[in-house]
C-alpha cells in the first residue's frame, strides 16, 4: 500500500527590509498542521540580538491555541531577546480570542501598518 503524503505550502511569507524590521505575513489557517514549519521560521527570525518583528494576519481565516502559543513563544523570544514585536490586524474574531484568553495586553497590536514600516511593500 503506498504511503499518502500530504503537502502544504508553508503558512508564511517573509520579507526583510533595510531597516532591519522582518515582516511576515502569515496566511489561512495557522494551526496544529501548519504550526510546526512556522514555529521553527520565527525561531530563526528571532534568533538574533534585538530581533524586530512585524506578523501581519490580515490573511489568516482561522488559528487555534497551537497557533497562539507560536505567537506567545515569537513573544517572549523578542522580549528576551530586547527586541520588538508587532501584530497587524484588525480582525474583531481574533480580537476577541486574545480577549477571552486573557492575550489582548500580550501583544503590540495594530489594525494597519505601524508608521516606521509603512513604505514597506505588501509582502
Amino acid at each position: 500500500m503506498a504511503a499518502n503524503h500530504t503537502t502544504f505550502s508553508p503558512p508564511y511569507r517573509t520579507r526583510h527590509t533595510t531597516g532591519g524590521t522582518t515582516v511576515v505575513a502569515l496566511l489561512g489557517e495557522i494551526d496544529i498542521l501548519t504550526v510546526p514549519a512556522l514555529s521553527a521560521h520565527l525561531d530563526t527570525l528571532t534568533a538574533g540580538p534585538s530581533p524586530d518583528l512585524v506578523v501581519d494576519l490580515r490573511d489568516v481565516v482561522f488559528i487555534d491555541c497551537a497557533g497562539l502559543s507560536v505567537l506567545c513563544r515569537a513573544r517572549n523570544r523578542v522580549r528576551a531577546r530586547h527586541g520588538r514585536l508587532r501584530l497587524i490586524t484588525d480582525s474583531a474574531r481574533f480580537l476577541r480570542l486574545l480577549c477571552r484568553t486573557g492575550l489582548i495586553g500580550a501583544f503590540d497590536i495594530h489594525p494597519r501598518w505601524p508608521e516606521d514600516v509603512a513604505d514597506i511593500p505588501a509582502v
